[in-house]
């Protein structure tokens, strides 16, 4: 992307930490995430004030399951070095995965954790062959695992490193949600957090997911030998859902520019995210909750109100959209132009900034 300076460490901790800002946003104690009506929530806000006269803290702004878990998946990732003697076998590294997971879910008193989450994280035993997978299902298509991964395409941001964080993001997503659509939604958050720290042009994205990650996907399945027909059997509705998308907005050759619904407001947004669902409620599922946050980053460029107001204000499942959305804003721009009051308090800021400094040592 033109005119933008090279990563630092500051863009990693910014990442880290606007995603958890804008999972805070977008929950507000579980009030927004749960309010169907994007343009009930943009009236509250301004009621509030105000974007900029919100101070993110607790009690009334806590982290929601989405960040603690993120939190998780990074943590995770940091136990390891870049050589021996604690470089860890992909076993090694998906068992620690597992376990941080565990230990996540006894951190979601008031953060409203998804049912498929919590159902299968209980059924994970780190340390135990094969303690680290599930049963494929049917119906685990929703964004838990999208909505913790973009820290893997911090861990491997380099174009030589996606095979890497294709494995790592499959196989960590279907502990959980184990769905193509579910877990090619992990695919999608780490997938796009990496293209921010390469600056490479948001209306590439898309292109990339398609065509890029997801044969390296589909071969991880095949190479894994679990699960295989059933997830082979599914394996084309996520890319449905994409191509549609990638139609929609002129983006399909990766070049665009963009085409954009005029008008293009708090309600067409609401109308727009419900189309791109499966539920009828946008951005809650592993396929839409990146596409609704890739569509903000569109809309929004380097605007954070802007992006907030697209991807956290809205009647989907916004902490969920504005945690990807944000994190990969983050990666590209900083903290330029954010209010201090909407991060400097946040719930585990210190937690998210040394993930951070300490992903960006592994990768650089």
């Amino acid at each position: 992307m033109d005119g933008l300076e090279p990563v630092t460490v500051e863009h990693y901790k910014a990442g880290m930490v606007l995603s958890g800002a804008g999972d805070a946003l977008g929950y507000r104690g579980g009030t927004w995430e749960f309010n169907y009506v994007g343009p009930n929530i943009h009236q509250e806000l301004q009621e509030l004030g105000g974007l900029k006269k919100i101070t993110v803290q607790l009690p009334g702004w806590p982290v929601s399951d989405d960040t603690v878990l993120h939190l998780a998946t990074a943590e995770a990732l940091i136990t390891e070095t870049k050589s021996p003697p604690k470089r860890k076998t992909e076993e090694q590294l998906l068992d620690e995965v597992a376990f941080c997971y565990v230990k996540g879910m006894k951190d979601m008193s008031g953060r409203a954790p998804g049912n498929t989450t919590a159902f299968n994280v209980d059924r994970l035993k780190p340390g135990q062959k094969g303690g680290c997978r599930v049963p494929y299902n049917s119906r685990g298509a929703g964004c838990g695992a999208a909505m913790r991964a973009m820290c893997i395409g911090l861990r491997y941001p380099n174009p030589d490193q996606l095979p890497s964080l294709v494995f790592v993001a499959v196989e960590t997503g279907r502990m959980t949600h184990h769905h193509p659509i579910g877990f090619l939604g992990s695919v999608a958050s780490a997938l796009f957090a990496s293209y921010a720290i390469q600056r490479r042009p948001l209306e590439s994205w898309g292109v990339g997911l398609l065509e890029e990650a997801c044969p390296i996907a589909k071969k991880v399945i095949t190479d894994s030998g679990f699960a295989v027909e059933e997830n082979l059997k599914d394996w084309d509705s996520f890319s449905k859902h994409w191509k549609r998308y990638l139609d929609l907005r002129g983006i399909s050759d990766g070049k665009g520019p963009v085409t954009w619904p005029d008008p293009y407001g708090v309600a067409e947004r609401d109308k727009a995210y419900t189309s791109f669902s499966l539920s009828g409620w946008g951005g809650s599922c592993g396929h839409d909750a990146p596409m609704i946050a890739l569509d903000a980053l569109l809309g929004a460029g380097s605007d954070w109100e802007e992006l907030m107001n697209r991807a956290a204000f809205h009647g989907g499942d916004n902490d969920s959209t504005a945690v990807i959305a944000c994190c990969c804003w983050g990666l590209l721009y900083g903290t330029k132009g954010v209010p201090k009051c909407n991060y400097s308090k946040l719930e585990y800021r210190d937690r998210l900034e040394h993930c951070a400094k300490k992903l960006y040592a592994l990768s650089h």
